[in-house]
């Protein structure tokens, strides 16, 4: 019965221990309870030698120096968990050093026997005899569990009312169930000689170990969410444990034990019962040890690279996997990286071909539609103009002349208007000539010098005198600038500054011209149409909406590209594609 329950012990902290550190290797928290199960692990092993295993005649001593000094290890964990749960916070060197202190203390004393002056069994019987130093040992026990306790309670207090509050709750009754049923196996009951209840100390701490298993099934405490959690995978972790411990008992019974039958005879059932629990005990250690390397060097990465597989595949184009070795998994998530980033560039390649076929397509609407009201506007507005002209002649009254010249200047800009969109509807071919980008800039500055207002501005040209040769349409070209030009000049109706550069990019073989002002900026909300035919941020009377469309299209009739960007400033993106004959300019 002794011996059922110690290894039903052992084998339940083994599977917790395992399935809490397997979850989430890299947590603080999982490392903390891990190394708690493994110290755990040592005291079920010493009971089951001591208690199991021992003679009718036999001395105690490494048994309760054993128990002492595992008991007072067990504490320096518990003290670690209850610092970093649940914020899985780092303990820190130095401050774990601090707090190991007492029990590397006690080491010493528990060392020279102190605790005890006699202990064993005799004619069958146990019996042990304690002196002061055990109840010091078991004062800085009860004192490690309080300050543990009373740092869980505090943050029981912090996350009173949400998920972490019943994760921290749990915790609080798995150490307080922990402490009360040892405290009466090993400390209570001894104190009046009753040591009936002093072998099974082990399955008390487990009934602990459970509501930590309860807590971890119920709300994943230890289990880090992933992008695989909602597919219900049965784990090649998992699979892998299941693998190396069936292959271990199956070659333990078919191999180990015929041969141990052949080279040692019939043993007895005692050495039979002695060489089964520790064969599989000591088995143990090296199989959990193979589980853990192949964990590591190949679930673990494999995890990752499915993980970041599920968020590509959720739309996260781009996701990469951290993962360096000089092995197949390496060349793995190696390929997977380049895999995803040039999947993102693709999609942004083809969504930005989208985006610019829709544009086109506007275009070509509004300049159907822009021809159309153009046509048929003009030829009644330009009677109108006339009979104006007509009436302001012979008319000799003073305010209705005024009258007559307000209504010529509307009819003037009404006329304006139509130009533009005529302009806008009649889609021109470029005519490519062999052109320096420069000189169409500075032309397109020295038109604007005159302008009042954009004399008021800080004027900064970084122009690149090594640009190559551009085969361009001089004139759109220049239609393009001061179109771009004037309308920073409008961002900026109380001054500010005005940057135009011009660069080559060696790599792509393309030039970038940017044009950025310090104005009142662009909407973000506005980024999508600020290409788009008719869309203006300027105010009623003062923009037709067609510049930048009109600027856009002669870019893009170019074969370039043409973006805005806001941040600190409002910049203007132009990319063309240099001359194949690559001729620089001088």
């Amino acid at each position: 019965m002794l011996l059922t329950s110690l290894m039903i012990s052992f084998f339940i902290t083994v599977a917790v221990g395992f399935y809490v550190f397997i979850s989430a290797p890299n947590q603080p928290v999982n490392r903390l309870f891990a190394l708690f199960i493994g110290t755990m692990l040592l005291w079920i092993v010493k009971d089951v030698a001591f208690w199991v295993f021992h003679k009718p005649d036999q001395s105690g001593a490494w048994w309760a120096g054993a128990s002492f000094a595992v008991a007072a290890a067990l504490h320096a964990p518990l003290i670690y968990f209850a610092w970093s749960f649940p914020e899985n916070a780092p303990i820190g060197f130095k401050r774990g050093l601090i707090a190991a202190i007492p029990v590397l203390a006690c080491m010493p004393v528990i060392a020279l026997g102190l605790p005890w002056s006699e202990v064993g069994f005799k004619d069958n019987r146990f019996y042990i005899e304690i002196r002061p130093a055990a109840y010091a040992l078991t004062a800085v026990a009860y004192a490690y569990n309080g300050a543990a306790v009373w740092t869980l309670a505090r943050k029981l207090k912090k996350y009173r009312g949400r998920l972490l509050g019943k994760h921290v709750a749990y915790v609080i009754a798995a150490v307080l169930t922990t402490a009360i049923l040892s405290s009466i196996s090993t400390s209570i009951l001894p104190f009046f000689r009753h040591y009936e209840m002093l072998p099974y100390s082990s399955v008390w701490i487990v009934c602990g170990i459970l509501v930590y298993a309860y807590a971890i099934s119920n709300f994943r405490l230890f289990s880090v969410q992933s992008a695989l959690d909602h597919l219900r995978l049965f784990s090649l972790t998992y699979k892998v444990a299941l693998t190396v411990a069936g292959v271990g008992l199956v070659a333990f019974l078919l191999l180990q034990i015929p041969v141990v039958t052949w080279s040692s005879g019939s043993p007895g059932v005692f050495q039979w019962k002695r060489y089964l629990v520790f064969s599989v005990i000591a088995g143990s250690a090296p199989a959990l040890a193979l589980i853990f390397l192949i964990v590591r060097t190949l679930s673990r990465p494999l995890r990752t690279i499915a993980e970041a597989a599920v968020e590509v595949s959720d739309g996260n184009y781009g996701a990469t996997v951290d993962l360096e070795s000089n092995d197949e998994i390496g060349v793995l998530a190696g390929a997977f990286n380049a895999m995803s980033r040039k999947l993102e560039a693709d999609i942004a390649h083809m969504k930005q071909m989208n985006e610019g076929l829709i544009r086109a397509e506007k275009l070509a609407t509004a300049g159907v539609l822009a021809a159309g009201v153009a046509h048929e506007v003009n030829n009644p507005l330009a009677a109108i103009s006339s009979l104006a002209q007509t009436l302001l002649k012979s008319e000799p009254d003073e305010r209705r002349r005024e009258t007559l010249s307000t209504i010529l200047s509307q009819i003037n800009r009404i006329s304006q208007i139509l130009r533009d969109l005529m302009e806008f509807a009649r889609s021109k071919e470029p005519s490519l000539r062999p052109v320096n980008l420069n000189s169409v800039i500075d032309h397109s500055l020295r038109l604007l010098a005159v302008d009042k207002k954009f004399k008021q501005l800080e004027l900064i040209t970084r122009l690149d005198d090594g640009l190559p040769v551009l085969d361009l349409d001089r004139d759109q070209m220049q239609q393009v600038f001061v179109n771009l030009l004037l309308n920073a000049r409008d961002a900026m109706p109380d001054g500010g500054t005005l940057t135009i550069a011009t660069r080559f990019e060696s790599d792509s073989k393309r030039v970038l011209v940017e044009v950025a002002d310090t104005g009142k900026g662009v909407d973000p909300d506005h980024l999508d149409r600020i290409f788009d035919p008719f869309f203006t941020t300027k105010p009623a009377g003062q923009g037709t909406g067609l510049g930048l469309s009109v600027c856009y299209g002669i870019i893009n009739a170019h074969g370039g590209e043409m973006k805005v960007v806001v941040d600190d400033q409002t910049r203007f993106i132009i990319s063309l594609a240099a001359a194949e004959s690559g001729a620089l300019t001088l």
